[in-house]
Parts: structure tokens; sequence; C-alpha cells
């Protein structure tokens, strides 16, 4: 026994070391030790290529391609429209097994037309965080803007340091106006459209006053000055708003999330009462007549809480 163990620890030694020299030693990439040799797709891969060359075809001879693209892009996806449809449609598939194997196939039926539905709801929530991100950041980049000019930098060179300067997404809007200057569109177009994509009446103003500089001239760096104030002063009282109506937004979660409690702690508790909602037709009436119910309180406390100005 004492000579198996010595053997046993010798062993084990032998295959750390192995293991620790092993992988010291650098590699070679594959490229590099087979360079005429390429990688076989996969089967899947091939699949997924076809479906989204088809799901293309198909966006393409309906019109809905500039819409879905133009969706992503809003909502800052850096995906094709196609992946991102077969994304949800497996997410849809996967959601729909599993209420058939859970529940039936009546509520089966609940989860594929939720499912597509928080597919579209979530470029929204995705779109107006991006829109809500670069109002916030419009005065900062307007500091930067400003000071290029200063500096004694051209319009656009400002444009461009702070397109490298800034965050995300301003950092990105600033540097699509420039790609779209250099390839031959007008400089007020390209910031109009900037302003409209980004829903953003503040930078609306600051490509009217770029757009008079350059009919009339004078000092564009004063001019950006003073519109950044007013832009700084609109987001502080933006914050307070907000701030102010945080309690609200809060009540609101938490009565929008309280019949969703209240069915989980009963479906653990006692699942024979909640699984007698779904045997009968007045149940699913129930059912049917709540969902509704939360959907118009959800959409009236929305409307409470939300201020615009």
């Amino acid at each position: 026994m004492l000579a198996l163990g010595f053997l046993c620890c010798y062993v084990a030694l032998a295959v750390g070391l192995t293991a620790a020299f092993r992988s010291s030693t650098p590699r070679l990439p594959l490229d590099r030790r087979r360079p005429a040799v390429q990688e076989p797709a996969s089967a899947l891969s091939r699949i997924t290529g076809l479906t989204a060359g088809a799901i293309d075809r198909f966006l393409t001879r309906r019109g809905w391609m500039r819409a879905v693209t133009q969706a992503l892009e809003y909502a800052g996806v850096k995906m094709p429209p196609a992946h991102f449809l077969i994304l949800t449609g497996s997410a849809t598939l996967i959601a729909g097994m599993l209420g058939l194997l859970l529940s039936g196939p009546v509520l089966a039926l609940l989860p594929v037309l939720v499912v597509p539905l928080g597919g579209k709801l979530l470029l929204r929530v995705l779109t107006a965080k991006r829109q809500r991100a670069f109002a916030d950041q419009l005065d900062d980049a307007l500091q930067l803007l400003a000071g290029g000019l200063r500096a004694g930098h051209s319009l656009l060179r400002a444009l461009d340091a702070v397109s490298q300067e800034a965050d995300s997404p301003t950092a990105e809007e600033f540097a699509r106006v420039i790609n779209e200057t250099r390839l031959g569109r007008d400089l007020n177009d390209a910031l109009d459209q900037t302003a409209r994509r980004m829903k953003s009446e503040d930078f609306g103003w600051v490509a009217q006053a770029i757009g008079i500089h350059r009919e009339v001239g004078g000092d564009l760096a004063e001019v950006l000055d003073r519109v950044g104030q007013t832009i700084r002063e609109r987001n502080q009282i933006r914050r307070q708003v907000k701030s102010l109506s945080a309690e609200g937004k809060m009540s609101a979660y938490v009565l929008m999330a309280l019949p969703f409690a209240v069915v989980g702690i009963l479906a653990v508790t006692s699942p024979s009462y909640i699984a007698q909602f779904g045997q009968s037709v007045a149940g699913y009436g129930m059912i049917a007549v709540s969902a509704v119910m939360l959907t118009l309180g959800g959409l009236w406390l929305r409307k409470i809480v939300s201020f615009k100005f």
C-alpha cells in the first residue's frame, strides 16, 4: 500500500509538471499551422445561413427590411435583421414548447404571443434608453465641440474629435455624421437626421445654430456655449422631475408586480386552487379579463407618472 501511494504521488507530480510546461509553451495559430486548410462549416451554421438568407429575401420582397434595420439601428443592436428574427423565433418556439409541456395547448399560446411582443418592447426600451443617454451627454459633447473650435480646429475636425472622445451613443452618432459627410452628404442634413433619429429637440437647436453659422458666419463656439448652457439647465430640470416622480413610478411597479406575486405564491402554497382557472371556460374568461384590466391599469399608471416638457 505504501508503494502504491508513492506511485500515485509520482504520477500526479508528473501530470502536473507536464500540464504546466505544455501550457507555458507558445502555440501557433491554426491558420499558420495549416494555412491552406479551411475549417468546414457545421450543419448548424449551414442551416442558420440558409435561414438567414431566406428571411432577408422575404423581408426585401415585403418591403420590411428598412423598417427592421432601422429599429435595430435606433436601439443600438449591432445584429443583422435576419439573425434577430431567428433568435426571436427560436425563443418563441422554446417558450411555446415549455408552455405545452407545463400547462397544455391552450396556455401554450400565451408565451407564443408574448415573446415576439417582448422582443419588440425590448427594442423600444433600448431605443428610449439610448436616446436618454444621448440627451444626458449632449451638454458635455457641446463643451468638447466648442473647445475644439476655440483651439483652431475646423468644424468637421471638432466633430471628429467629439466622436473619438465622447461616450456611447454620442460618439457613435457623431462618427456617423462624419462618415456621411465624407461620403458626400450635406452636414446640415446629417445633423438634422441625427436629431430626428435621437428625437432630441436640443440637438435640433445645435443643428440650426451650425446651419446658421455656415451661412452668415460668426463665433460658433460662443453660440454653442450658450446653447449648451440652455441644454444643461433643461437637463437639470428633467433630472429634478425624474427624482420627484420616482416614488410614483415605484408605486406603479409594485402595483403591477403584485398580481403576479400573488399568483406565484398561490401556485406554490395551493396549486389546486390555481389549477381551477385552467379547467373551465369561466376560468379562462377571468384570466382574459384580468389581463385586459392589468394592461389598462398599467397604461393609466404610465400616463400619470410620465411627464413631458
